[in-house]
């Protein structure tokens, strides 16, 4: 599966670039079983970044029917992941405080009213019938990386009154509601997949576990996504380090449903050891910057090693990445050669 990264080569309304569309299916063509957008901004005041592509109103269904059926021509199942960056919304992108569960001084955010909060949970669903509308295979629903519905799993940033605050079943209601009306809305043959952080960000990973496992027992969902930081380390907390995070989330009962996850899976052989343990499918992300046909070069050699960073930007452009994608990939260190 090609993760769902963040790229900022959308336009700034929300709708489908060129750009966006060629870095997307081109991985559909290098052999990715399943190809998962950025995240897509549900409301307008919930978007995260610049270039940001957004699936909030009906002027974005002609891009996404595009690239849906682009991305499903290879062979690929498209998937698109639906998000709210919450109270991380940049005041200066939005034009206004951002919102999140409760107010927050630090990063000034304003507190959402409870009918606020209904209104964002059935946003969440009618971006999820956009989606479907669209010929998508089916949503994930962003509830990681500190971003709204973490925010509202979160403790230490949720301090409501109501019943989205307090206990953890009430903190994790916003998720279970839109993961149900999803699936009344959208149906039973429509994939349906939520992401989890199982730490940082305010996460604490028996809590993330014991959502997890409800996820699976409840029956609504087709896959769980768990981002890790890396698949291989041990959590931070030393209450939990005898087992590595992985080996913690695997063992949850899955029932039917499929398990995914990200992380410094960079090789031939980390997929491998990634499907050892227990894994369902692989979620690829740098590697899948560096080479568009990663699922290909492994099915080739099992020992498969990307190129070495950092790589030049004219290499990054033949990969298929714009250059926003490569303005933004200079964040992260010793990725893009300095030319």
């Amino acid at each position: 599966m090609l993760a769902p990264m963040t790229n900022t080569q959308s336009h700034e309304d929300g709708t489908l670039s060129d750009e966006e569309f060629h870095w997307l299916t081109m991985r559909a063509k290098g052999g990715f079983g399943l190809v998962m957008t950025c995240a897509a901004h549900v409301q307008e005041i919930g978007k995260g970044f610049s270039g940001q592509l957004g699936i909030f109103g009906k002027e974005h269904i002609p891009g996404h029917t595009r690239l849906a059926e682009e991305i499903k021509s290879h062979g690929s199942l498209a998937v698109l992941q639906l998000h709210h960056a919450g109270g991380r919304s940049p005041q200066e992108l939005i034009g206004q405080s951002p919102v999140g569960p409760s107010d927050n001084e630090k990063y000034g955010t304003r507190a959402l009213l409870l009918d606020e909060v209904h209104q964002l949970r059935d946003d969440f669903i009618a971006a999820g019938v956009r989606a479907q509308k669209s010929g998508y295979d089916g949503v994930e629903i962003h509830g990681a990386h500190g971003y709204i519905l973490a925010q509202f799993l979160s403790s230490s940033l949720n301090h409501r009154n109501d019943p989205y605050g307090g206990s953890l079943s009430n903190r994790a209601r916003l998720i279970f509601e839109i993961v149900e009306g999803i699936r009344k809305a959208c149906g039973t043959k429509f994939l349906l997949g939520v992401r989890l952080s199982p730490e940082r960000f305010g996460m604490v990973l028996p809590e993330i576990l014991e959502i997890s496992q409800r996820l699976c027992d409840e029956g609504n969902l087709d896959f769980l996504d768990i981002s890790f930081w890396d698949c291989f380390n041990y959590p931070e907390d030393d209450a939990y380090k005898s087992k590595t995070l992985l080996e913690h989330v695997t063992g949850i009962d899955f029932k039917n449903v499929r398990l995914t996850v990200a992380g410094k899976i960079q090789s031939g052989r980390d997929v491998q050891k990634i499907l050892d343990a227990g894994v369902d499918f692989i979620s690829i992300g740098k590697a899948a910057i560096l080479h568009h046909d990663f699922p290909k070069q492994v099915l080739l050699n099992p020992d498969f090693e990307p190129v070495p960073t950092p790589v030049s930007r004219d290499y990054l452009k033949k990969e298929g990445l714009s250059p926003a994608f490569i303005r933004y990939m200079y964040r992260w260190p010793e990725f893009v050669a300095q030319e």
